[in-house]
């Protein structure tokens, strides 16, 4: 295809063409991310008549796929399901080789899951989140909390959290959250604040206590668990979010035919239902509203790393 730039607009470009089209998955294979670009690669291929073929590229904490992606042509034949980390926390923490907004073309929001705050057996008696805060306060050190790593939003949430109760806490970095979970549970370490995709199944387990979510509204599988809206919080909110986009300068046609054809699957009471079992709301935008998401999401975490004075290594 040839790039059509803002002069020609009228303009239309003959897509899909029947060439296979990528989607990039920002990580290794399995895991949430991966469910979500096979389960949309599957439908947009069924819908298209044309291959969306998944393909994870990771490494980097997602700055290897964004790069791929920022440097493919803006053709319409390479996308890549982009999130918190790669559009959200990474421009807060990290010296990038691109723009994650003037080199992309943010074309459809898929859907948000909220953070859960998880305690472990150590701080098990506390219900609420006043109580653990009291808790916490009473003791004469600062409560530790487990994180996927510096930088990552189940760091970069607890940091925003000490400055809205005042509340010193040790930070203890992991390589995923997934191993910290295991410290929390295993009560080396006292708190963390994963995504509810990954916590769910401890929670339902009865392996680690859930105290509040930071969704909008409580949430289908853990109907016991308030927001931190119902408990004294209001403007603390998150979402672990995924969307797709591609390189910068991608014709509009091709950009409002995707988002339509996104937007129609999300419609779908499978795909509905299937992503409401991982704790995933569809949550249909235009590119308008999507590219604006991640604007102000990009925007909250610069302001959580300046004002915590957060510096992350060599990123």
């Amino acid at each position: 295809s040839t790039f059509l730039g803002s002069a020609n607009l009228e303009a239309k470009t003959t897509w899909p063409n029947g060439r296979p089209i990528r989607i990039i998955i920002p990580a290794q294979p399995g895991g949430g991310l991966d469910l979500i670009a096979r389960t949309m690669a599957d439908k947009l291929s069924q819908a298209m008549g044309v291959s969306f073929i998944a393909e994870n590229i990771g490494g980097g904490g997602g700055t290897i796929a964004s790069l791929t992606t920022a440097r493919a042509a803006p053709d319409g034949q390479t996308f890549m399901i982009v999130n918190i980390s790669t559009h959200g926390t990474n421009p807060a923490i990290r010296n990038l080789p691109y723009d994650t907004m003037k080199d992309f073309t943010h074309i459809a929001m898929v859907g948000g899951s909220p953070n859960v705050l998880v305690v472990g057996p150590e701080l098990s008696k506390a219900n609420t989140l006043e109580a653990l805060f009291s808790e916490l306060k009473r003791r004469g050190k600062p409560a530790t909390y487990g994180s996927a790593g510096p930088g990552t939003s189940s760091h970069l949430l607890v940091e925003e959290l000490s400055v809205a109760t005042g509340i010193p806490f040790l930070h203890v970095p992991y390589r995923g959250i997934g191993p910290a979970m295991v410290d929390v549970m295993a009560g080396r370490t006292d708190f963390a604040f994963p995504g509810l995709i990954a916590a769910l199944q401890f929670i339902k387990g009865n392996r680690l206590k859930a105290l509040a979510v930071t969704s909008q509204a409580r949430v289908p599988q853990i109907p016991a668990v308030p927001t931190f809206a119902e408990s004294g919080m209001p403007e603390f909110s998150s979402l672990q979010w995924y969307g797709i986009s591609g390189p910068a300068g991608i014709p509009g046609d091709i950009v409002n035919t995707l988002n339509a054809q996104v937007n129609r699957i999300l419609r779908d009471p499978q795909v509905v239902s299937k992503f409401e079992a991982e704790t995933l709301t569809v949550m249909p935008m235009t590119p308008q509203q999507f590219t604006a998401f991640i604007d102000k999401d990009a925007s909250k975490w610069k302001k959580v790393v300046k004002d915590r004075g957060i510096q992350v290594d060599g990123a």
